[in-house]
């Protein structure tokens, strides 16, 4: 039997709460340590750049969290996000395994984002703040937050990696849609981005610059907060709603996963649609095996040191133990621009660290192949990001043919390819190639680790 089947839920399936791996794991999570004092911080700390309710999700210890009211009501919009079985592209592959993707594309911006930046607008407008200030890589958040406060009535003013803001012009006019503002990341605006054009007046950015501005501006300015969309634990929390989702629609498929995939950056999406499923195994579930899919350009996951490092470039935020290449770091202008972090959220590097998931890295081009025969067999362009999903899955698929095995495989397609096609015209031209990082700019960022990453 081939095409493609569906499994809906109803708007009552949308989960009343978020989960917090925490509660659940073996060792806990390595405390963020203050950027001046090296001391683990405390809620004053972050205040100003958060709000406290989203300060006490980052530490809170609780296995779940109850979802705002208003925020469900948001969520009906799109959520819960269908389900579907692929198996017009198992018949493609020829493959005794079953192939089934979480697709978080059908929300307003076209991808998992807007699961944690309605939270975060919603805190933020409870607690009297005005403006939100962000960064964004390829601007699926940066247009995300967008759509959070034109809904909240706040202004978010965005930092975009100047790659990015050049390669995907459509990002940023939707953010303007939405009513934000969006910059090019270094900019003129901050004394982080001043600093970077001193040194590079042609510097194509990175995530760690363009957080330091953003970090910067919310500091500076009493009416202002700082949003992030990955990375931080309440982020990673506020996505598995996805998880929470997939684990009710495989019931009525009847199926379990063996294997689930996700692409990694920061690591929002792939907590998102894996945490809840390890939470399980973890409280005594079935078994499975995780995989991380990030790119060979910036292969935080693969190729960085589970240490201290700061989150941004201008070490202006506190310091959390991940995978990093060092916040010095800048990967070279792929696609995949929400890829393209340094780091790696302190859980995803944790769970790592205890065994509970695996990694791998693969190039562009090949991701962009397995995108392409994706699309011909299901009709979703999925976005350069979430291509590394798409392939990670497919070989897990063909593992199984030749093992003669008939697994089940999950993988969160985590975005809509609709703002990304100038890539997809690229690579059709042969003009996309595989980007590799320098071995010796990488040594030097890996050299300037703080101090407490060798304690």
């Amino acid at each position: 039997m081939s095409g493609q089947i569906k499994y809906n839920l109803d708007e009552k399936d949308i989960p009343t709460h978020w989960y917090n791996i925490m509660a659940d794991l073996p060792v806990p999570l390595a405390p963020p340590l203050h950027p001046g004092t090296g001391q683990p911080v405390g809620p004053d700390d972050l205040a100003p750049l958060f709000p406290m309710a989203l300060i006490m999700q980052e530490m809170s210890p609780d296995r779940d969290h109850e979802i705002p009211d208003q925020v469900r009501d948001i969520y009906k919009q799109w959520r819960p996000s269908p389900m579907f079985r692929a198996r017009r592209l198992e018949a493609a592959l020829d493959t005794p395994a079953k192939i089934y993707y979480k697709y978080e594309g059908v929300s307003p911006a076209g991808s998992h984002k807007p699961n944690t930046a309605i939270p975060q607008a919603y805190y933020n407008k409870q607690e009297g703040t005005k403006r939100l200030v962000t960064e964004t890589g390829a601007g699926q958040w940066g247009s995300s937050l967008a759509y959070a406060g034109a809904l909240f009535d706040l202004q978010v003013d965005v930092y975009m990696v100047k790659v990015s803001f050049q390669q995907k012009p459509y990002r940023k006019a939707l953010m303007e849609t939405y009513g934000a503002r969006c910059v090019a990341s270094p900019s003129n605006e901050t004394a982080s981005g001043r600093a970077i054009l001193e040194q590079d007046p042609d510097s194509r950015g990175s995530l760690g610059i363009a957080i330091s501005e953003a970090v910067e501006v919310a500091a500076q300015n009493e009416d202002a907060k700082y949003a992030l969309g990955s990375v931080l634990n309440h982020v990673l929390m506020h996505q598995t709603v996805v998880g929470m989702e997939a684990i009710k629609q495989l019931e009525m498929a009847g199926d379990y996963p063996d294997v689930i995939v996700g692409c990694t950056g920061g690591g929002s999406n792939f907590a998102g649609i894996a945490f809840p499923f390890i939470g399980n195994k973890l409280r005594g579930g079935q078994d499975l095996r995780v995989v991380a899919v990030e790119p060979a350009a910036c292969p935080t996951l693969t190729r960085g040191q589970f240490a201290y490092d700061y989150g941004d470039t201008g070490h202006l935020t506190p310091m959390v133990k991940m995978h990093t290449l060092g916040s010095t770091f800048i990967p070279p202008g792929f696609h995949a621009g929400g890829l393209r972090y340094h780091g790696m959220g302190p859980l995803v590097s944790h769970v790592q660290e205890l065994g509970l998931i695996e990694s791998k890295a693969y190039h562009q081009t090949e991701c962009f192949a397995a995108g392409v025969q994706f699309a011909r067999c299901e009709g979703i362009v999925p976005a350069p990001e979430a291509n590394h999903a798409v392939k990670g899955a497919i070989d897990e698929a063909l593992r199984c043919k030749a093992e003669g095995k008939s697994e089940t495989i999950l993988f969160n397609l985590c975005g809509h390819g609709h703002f990304d096609m100038q890539a997809y015209t690229d690579y059709f031209a042969g003009n996309l190639v595989d980007l590799d990082y320098d071995e010796g700019e990488l040594a030097m960022a890996l050299a300037g680790l703080p101090s407490v990453a060798a304690e």
